[in-house]
């Protein structure tokens, strides 16, 4: 893709593994790159060769342009000296035949086939079998079409299929590049355990490979689903209620894993028993508070299409793919359709995992991005946004007067010096209003960010921080703030922060947090925080959970990916 900047080969290999092993592998495969030789071309067939790769652009490709490729594509053939890649005594090498095979089951990676040629592949590879020997020119576009392909699938693979600055998801961490070139010579020097050496360009998440085995799985499941809508009644359903959809309600939870295979069928229409059980752990698998009520809310989520559980998956591991691989530090994570952050150590496993409420769906959406947390303030003071002070507070102050002195607010010029003005006057109001005076609210336990704030920088102005409003993590779902990130745990949090520094003792945290002073601990090595948007979440012992799309990423990102926009044409 051209928003990709290329890299070496050994720089992708190591930053996934470090062993010995591996960089030796990965040698040896460089190496008997260089050394093998495909088909050797005329004068004629070479002539060929350079005016499809120069033109970046070829017919019998399904999408026929790869200028954004030409440069990797050119590069490629160069260094084979005059050769072609795929073809040996006019017939697909081996690594052809396994790459061919890999191209064609793309969707299993939950990207699409026929964005590689998947449907084309079987009538190439079957010219092959006519009595007369294919002319050079139908080699020369072979070649060049599987090796476009090729590339194509590995940078997908790799990064995404869409620029991840579409949807203002900024990656400012690490820069996660590939030389493709490079790369697809070690791919030819693989024979045909082509897809092992693939693995090197996957993420290594542990949660990217348990989506990919729940891709698998749910994709197995909407072929077996009989696709019966459950009966709407109009009314909610109770436990111990009759319900004219218990036996679909029955295979269906059965056959999701909410009930167990060995359950037995309801004997009557009765909403009861191991139906109630199952409900309840569906909605805990979808978001939805755990009541074993047939709510709306409840009954949408089971009526929904397991192919758009499949689709959701699918987007999940497209966003998985725009992660940064490899991290200095284990990072933060926060889910935003979730509602959860979870702390990841060295071997990416979740070690800390708590209730968030995010910004609000229709007026204060949190971005997603990637940032380092590099200071922890406690007893923080909160400066009001301008907009919330024209749009909220301006208008409080209207009604009362005294609406800033009973909640711990004051007001500030812009070098943050307080200043002792009335804010009934139209004067002081006026100044508020153009932002020639601020509002912040003092420390303490009312603070609108709690007493621990997690500082990092964003061009958004987005953090996290605690809050006194400790009753909105009760709810399933939880968009309510004006963007920045609440944590239902402040205190763990700043400790795992600390862990390594004197000041991350449970003592330390609790002198500083009810103090006297505001405090800024700075971090002894910033910690990665990455805002994520993934409506489909696998848990560690495989649970597969899926969330609304409650900021429409999940339909946005589909139309992008339909329309093919990140790629020039």
């Amino acid at each position: 893709m051209s928003w990709i900047v290329p890299l070496v080969l050994f720089a992708v290999c190591c930053s996934v593994t470090s062993s010995r092993a591996d960089h030796q592998t990965g040698t040896r495969a460089l190496k008997a790159a260089e050394a093998s030789q495909g088909q050797r071309l005329t004068a004629e067939g070479k002539s060929l060769l350079d005016s499809i790769v120069d033109a970046g652009m070829l017919p019998d490709l399904r999408r026929p342009s790869f200028e954004d490729l030409k440069s990797e594509t050119k590069e490629f053939y160069v260094s084979l000296s005059d050769s072609l890649a795929w073809i040996s005594n006019s017939k697909p090498t081996s690594q052809a035949l396994a790459m061919i095979h890999l191209l064609k089951t793309a969707d299993e990676k939950g990207l699409t086939a026929e964005e590689y040629d998947g449907l084309q592949w079987d009538t190439r590879l079957a010219r092959f079998e006519r009595p007369s020997p294919p002319r050079e020119a139908d080699l020369v576009i072979f070649d060049v079409a599987l090796t476009v392909s090729a590339i194509r699938y590995i940078s997908d693979l790799y990064s995404g299929r869409v620029n991840p600055r579409l949807f203002h998801f900024e990656l400012e961490l690490h820069e996660r590049e590939v030389d493709l070139s490079e790369f697809l010579k070690g791919v030819l020097a693989s024979g045909p355990d082509i897809a092992s050496v693939l693995q090197v360009v996957e993420p290594p998440f542990p949660a990217y490979h348990r989506t990919i085995l729940a891709l698998q799985r749910y994709r197995k499941l909407a072929r077996e689903d009989d696709g019966e809508a459950l009966p709407l009644s109009g009314t909610t359903i109770k436990p111990g209620d009759s319900y004219a959809g218990a036996p679909r309600l029955f295979r269906l939870l059965r056959l999701v894993g909410d009930l167990s295979p060995q359950a037995s069928a309801p004997s009557s229409a009765v909403y009861e028993g191991a139906l109630v059980h199952g409900v309840k752990h569906f909605q805990e698998r979808h978001g939805l508070e755990s009541t074993g009520v047939l709510d709306e809310e409840t009954l949408k989520a089971l009526n929904t299409p397991l192919s758009r559980r499949v689709a959701q998956l699918e987007l999940t591991l497209e966003r998985w793919r725009w992660v940064p691989h490899k991290f200095v530090r284990p990072p933060i994570v926060v889910n935003i359709p979730e509602f959860r952050l979870r702390a990841i150590d060295e071997k990416y496993h979740w070690v800390l995992s708590m209730k968030v409420v995010v910004g609000t769906a229709y007026e204060h959406q949190t971005p997603a991005f990637a940032s380092e947390v590099r200071s922890i303030i406690f007893r923080p003071y909160w400066n009001v946004p301008l907009g919330i002070q024209r749009e909220e507070f301006l208008p409080k102050i209207e009604e009362n007067p005294g609406y800033l002195a009973e909640n711990s607010y004051e007001i500030v010029d812009r070098e943050g010096n307080v200043v002792d003005e009335d804010p009934a006057k139209d004067e002081v109001k006026e100044k508020l209003r153009s932002g020639q005076l601020g509002i912040r609210q003092r420390p303490g336990p009312d603070n609108a960010l709690g007493l621990i704030k997690f500082d990092f920088p964003s061009q958004f102005d987005v953090y996290m921080h605690g809050t006194p409003s400790t009753e909105l993590f009760s709810k399933s779902r939880r968009d309510f703030s004006h963007g920045c990130i609440r944590v239902e745990d402040p205190v763990s949090l700043a400790s795992w922060l600390l862990r390594d520094q004197p000041e991350g003792t449970a003592e330390n945290i609790r002198s500083a947090m009810y103090g006297e002073q505001t405090i800024r601990v700075a971090l002894s090595k910033p910690i990665p925080v990455l805002i994520v948007y993934g409506t489909a979440v696998v848990m560690e012992d495989g649970d597969v959970r899926f969330f609304e799309d409650i900021y429409g990423q999940d339909a946005a990102l589909e139309q992008a990916l339909t329309a093919g926009e990140s790629r020039p044409q």
